[in-house]
């Protein structure tokens, strides 16, 4: 019993816990970079993070001049995402518009379009992209041909008229910022936890106070722990928070159970401890230990599903991308947020979680042990 006492005591974690809180807390550093970005990014990203296209100018070449193409234009005038429609009377305006950037897209409608929809024929109209901006250009692509199909559909067009009735469960009305906002909670949380476990050894090396730890009574497994709960306790105090900011300022609906909520959110925040302790140890200053954090929260990010899906990736990163806690944190919020998913599915995202925090927290305890001796 007294040798389990040497190596660890509560009195003397509660003590060094309280230290690290004021250490944090007390450092201006430290507060600016783990306090203040995450809710004001939250705020920023939730308005500007979008892969929705609007305020656009789209040019028009009307060679036609009838009823179909006059209805067509007006359409285009009142699209919530056009700025301006700009009419020209030739090609070569129209390829000088999109070679300058000027336009996202131009439609170059034939002179028998009105008279082909009045046939009911087939009635093509030729839309030019700036493939420059790819992923802008195909988002407003389909904008365009939803008004195509509009169109057809009013007017009794079989021709263009859609033969599909889209509707989108989830999210009814596709807003973007329900999904944007439950991501940025996972990844906000992500940083967070790792700027604080990244700077709390190089902190100690930079003041000179890492020595002096060495040479105090407390134990390697306390100190690990001391560095490892005020980083739990903030990242999940954050991650909390813009939870609730989802809820209240963004109104995104909440369906799912909290309660595997908080359980998933502190699975992640500890296997995120694990890599962010692995940084601090290997980082001799402050600087370092942020570079690191980002070195690997960054490539996490993009890897994770966030803006892509991981199945479009190649075989061996999606292996990869299964050891990101983030990918099963971010299936875990989203659902809940939105989907009400069941607990049997939370659950098959929750047990890859424990493991990675298991295998995190294991190779960060070897590292700073590594470093201790």
């Amino acid at each position: 019993m007294a040798t389990a006492s040497r190596l660890f005591s509560l009195t003397r974690l509660r003590a060094q816990f309280i230290k690290e809180m004021l250490s944090l807390l007390r450092d201006p550093r430290s507060r600016l970079i783990v306090f203040v970005p995450p809710l004001l990014q939250l705020l920023v990203f939730a308005f500007a993070a979008t892969l929705e296209v609007r305020n656009v100018d789209i040019a028009v070449r009307d060679q036609d001049s009838g009823r179909g193409s006059h209805e067509l234009l007006l359409r285009l005038d009142s699209a919530q995402f056009i700025h301006r429609v700009r009419r020209v009377d030739n090609r070569a305006e129209l390829r000088a518009l999109l070679d300058g950037g000027q336009v996202i897209a131009a439609l170059d409608i034939p002179p028998d379009f009105s008279r082909k929809l009045v046939a009911g024929q087939p009635a093509p109209v030729q839309v030019l992209l700036d493939g420059r901006r790819s992923n802008a250009g195909q988002i407003a692509l389909g904008y365009l041909s939803a008004i195509v199909a509009d169109m057809g559909a009013e007017t009794g067009t079989a021709a263009i008229a859609s033969p599909v009735a889209v509707r989108h469960w989830f999210n009814p009305n596709l807003v973007y910022r329900w999904f944007i906002v439950p991501g940025l909670t996972g990844i906000l949380a992500l940083f967070s936890a790792l700027l604080i476990t990244a700077l709390s050894i190089a902190r100690e090396r930079e003041l000179g106070t890492f020595d002096q730890l060495l040479v105090s009574p407390t134990s390697t497994l306390e100190i690990i722990l001391s560095k490892s709960l005020p980083a739990l306790a903030v990242g999940t105090l954050l991650g909390l928070l813009m939870v609730v900011a989802a809820t209240t300022l963004f109104m995104i609906p909440f369906t799912g159970s909290f309660l595997l909520l908080l359980f998933g959110l502190v699975l992640f925040i500890l296997a995120v401890v694990g890599i962010g302790l692995m940084i601090s140890a290997f980082s001799q200053t402050q600087q370092q230990a942020i570079l690191g954090a980002f070195a690997i929260g960054v490539p996490a990010v993009l890897m994770s599903g966030f803006a892509t899906p991981v199945e479009n990736m190649p075989l061996f990163l999606q292996w990869l991308a299964q050891a990101i806690p983030l990918t099963h944190f971010l299936i875990i919020i989203e659902g809940s947020f939105l989907k009400s998913m069941p607990p049997s599915d939370i659950l098959a995202s929750l047990w890859p979680l424990a493991l990675i925090a298991a295998i995190t927290l294991t190779l960060a305890t070897v590292s700073i042990r590594g470093r201790l001796q």
